[in-house]
């Protein structure tokens, strides 16, 4: 409780005062975290023309992915700490410009070299706005609706990450796919815009400071929490990042209808979310476990059954539905396992899951370049089988209730 409270000079609540904004504050903060996961992901489902066009191979491709993962991994737990004194509106705002201009520098991008600037950008804009927005809803509602807040304010982060890949290939199959990051970069406005109007001032009530953050992981629960995640996340993105490439090589799938699979992965996903920040709520340990077994037989089995598009569909969907679920029932872990510290151990979520991302999506290029995509479908499904021997011998909360 020491190192918690060295973190968060204040229970949450504490000499605060009452809690305004509301549910469209809320809902703002959502969009916000919906947009900057969009932004991550969006080269997923345009891995084949991005290549193309900017003249490197799908697995260098990949590496806008990694690029912004690593840029998100390092900005939240420096940068939250070091700007841990502005309002927490001014902090949001500012992120969802700076996510605009990378999107925007990414669209015009005329060479590799450009891309990754503009995707070091973006992931400075999503590591400090998801580690801020993470912690927010208790101070925007109250009582009996904080933990359907926080659940909102997930969901943000689990849609994107499984809507936000088809979304941007049906707009890159419909126009092309620099067209797919101008749309974002105008989403970024519309939330920003949104963010300014909707949240109430949002004074920093937590002193955070890097050392005490990196103090957090001598909590065992949250250690153990980290470390579920990463494996899962990292396995994920390990497999997930190549999905496109291996539908069409594995199951056959025209271009034409990647879109609709990924739609189908999306929709399985956003269920999957909400019925997972359920079951977390009454047992983190328990939900992960379920997650983490089904993500492992899902994503292993893929290149053993998913030779037709029927089977390749309905193994996408259960795969929405484990994975769906995987940011809201980690993050709830953390805050659990440090509940005095919400700021902090979101920066830490957001540190190590943005640094599994960048690990999958490096791993599983190395690995499709060099043994070939079933492979990495494998490499996927056996880290999700290491989450779940972390998850089932390691110390979780006792329970994920947040208010």
């Amino acid at each position: 409780m020491a190192q918690t409270e060295e973190i968060a000079g204040k229970a949450p609540g504490e000499g605060q005062s009452a809690r305004h904004g509301g549910w469209p504050a809320v809902t703002a903060v959502a969009g916000a975290t919906f947009t900057v996961v969009t932004s991550e992901m969006l080269p997923v489902g345009l891995l084949t023309p991005i290549g193309d066009a900017l003249h490197v191979s799908e697995g260098t491709a990949g590496l806008t992915l990694t690029i912004t993962g690593l840029a998100g991994a390092v900005s939240a737990p420096l940068l939250t700490p070091l700007l841990g004194r502005l309002d927490r509106r001014v902090l949001l705002c500012s992120m969802m410009a700076l996510l605009a201009l990378g999107n925007l520098l990414a669209a015009w991008a005329p060479n590799f070299g450009v891309m990754v600037v503009a995707r070091v950008l973006v992931g400075i804009g999503m590591g400090v706005v998801w580690a801020v927005a993470a912690g927010l809803a208790v101070r925007l509602v109250s009582g009996t609706a904080i933990g359907p807040a926080t659940s909102l304010i997930f969901s943000g982060i689990a849609v994107a990450s499984v809507l936000g890949v088809p979304a941007g290939t049906y707009i890159g199959e419909l126009a092309d796919w620099r067209t797919a990051f101008t749309v974002i970069a105008a989403l970024a406005v519309v939330v920003l815009i949104a963010l300014a109007v909707l949240l109430p001032p949002l004074p920093a009530e937590q002193d955070i400071r890097f050392g005490g953050v990196l103090k957090l992981i001598g909590n065992p629960r949250v250690a153990t929490g980290l470390a579920v995640m990463a494996f899962l996340v990292t396995g994920h993105f390990a497999a997930y990042t190549y999905v496109r490439p291996a539908l069409e090589e594995i199951s056959g799938v025209s271009p034409t209808m990647i879109g609709t699979l990924l739609l189908v992965y999306g929709v399985a996903g956003v269920l999957g979310n909400f019925a997972a920040g359920a079951g977390a709520g009454r047992s983190p340990r328990g939900t992960l476990l379920v997650i983490a077994l089904v993500l492992a037989a899902t994503v292993g089995l893929l290149p053993l059954l998913g030779g037709s598009v029927l089977t390749a569909g309905v193994l996408l969907a259960v795969w929405g539905i484990s994975y769906g679920g995987v940011s809201v029932s980690t993050q709830t872990w953390l805050l659990a396992a440090a509940p005095l510290a919400r700021e902090a151990a979101s920066s830490l979520f957001v540190g190590v899951f943005n640094g599994a991302i960048a690990l999958g999506a490096l791993v599983g290029g190395l690995t499709a370049d060099g043994a070939g995509i079933e492979p990495v479908m494998w490499l996927g499904g056996g880290l999700a089988l290491a989450a779940l021997l972390v998850a089932a011998l390691g110390r979780a909360p006792e329970s994920g209730r947040l208010g």
